[in-house]
């Protein structure tokens, strides 16, 4: 029976492709990209000719279904974002939504994700923790925060370089300067770099250096004391 297989396809370093990902890439119908452009690159690397389709996050609704039917039909196909874990952030979560329904077998393989990397090298305790992704560009972007002022796991968010300086100056008001953080940015690439330090101290340094790249935001969870101190003053 024909299935749908998810495949996380490098952050950056084209080795971090798994020998499983290479041969489902290569024995594939055909295969779903985010961009075929840089999907095609990809493939190229590694000497893989194979159908692509288009399917992104402005297109997914209307092709779901007729995806769905194809696999159906007996064609086994391949789900890939542009870097990491498709659905992670990425498109994903609608196709594999219809294909559980239909029935259809979806068959996740482990690789490369900006988040655990990021989360591991923190240094902040990573037992437990929350992932919130990208925070609402504009509209909700504080009322989120707002919702995370009092959680004791360590946060994870994704943020893109113009916002960088904005999110740790909200960052700074919701949970207070003095809260550590860890920033790691263009993970698995040339110029991978971890700045970590308060909320504070890591604002003046991106202030000062320009932001650029793809960064995660590593925030330490509220500790315990101070939560329990403030609900007694209360």
């Amino acid at each position: 029976m024909a299935k749908l297989y998810i495949v996380p396809t490098p952050i950056g370093n084209l080795d971090d492709i798994t020998l499983r990902a290479v041969n489902v890439l290569r024995s594939v119908d055909f295969i779903l990209a985010e961009d075929t452009r840089t999907t095609s690159f990809l493939l190229k690397h590694l000497g893989i000719e194979q159908k692509l389709r288009s399917h992104h996050k402005f297109n997914e609704h209307a092709t779901v279904q007729l995806v769905a039917e194809s696999i159906a039909a007996g064609r086994d196909a391949a789900l890939v974002s542009d870097a990491g874990t498709p659905g992670i952030s990425d498109p994903g979560f609608l196709l594999v939504r219809t294909c559980v329904e239909a029935g259809i077998e979806v068959e996740t393989l482990p690789g490369a994700t900006a988040l655990i990397p990021a989360l591991v090298q923190s240094g902040f305790p990573c037992d437990r923790f929350c992932f919130e992704g990208f925070l609402p560009q504009k509209k909700g972007r504080s009322k989120q925060l707002q919702t995370l002022a009092d959680e004791e796991r360590t946060m994870v968010f994704y943020e893109s370089p113009y916002r960088v300086v904005k999110c740790l100056e909200q960052f700074a008001e919701v949970f207070g300067p003095e809260r550590r953080v860890s920033v790691s940015r263009e993970l698995t690439k040339k110029f991978e770099q971890t700045v970590r330090g308060t909320v504070a101290e890591v604002l003046d340094h991106f202030r000062t250096t320009e932001p650029k790249g793809e960064f995660v935001i590593v925030v330490a969870g509220k500790p315990k004391a101070r939560r329990a101190q403030e609900s007694q003053e209360e």
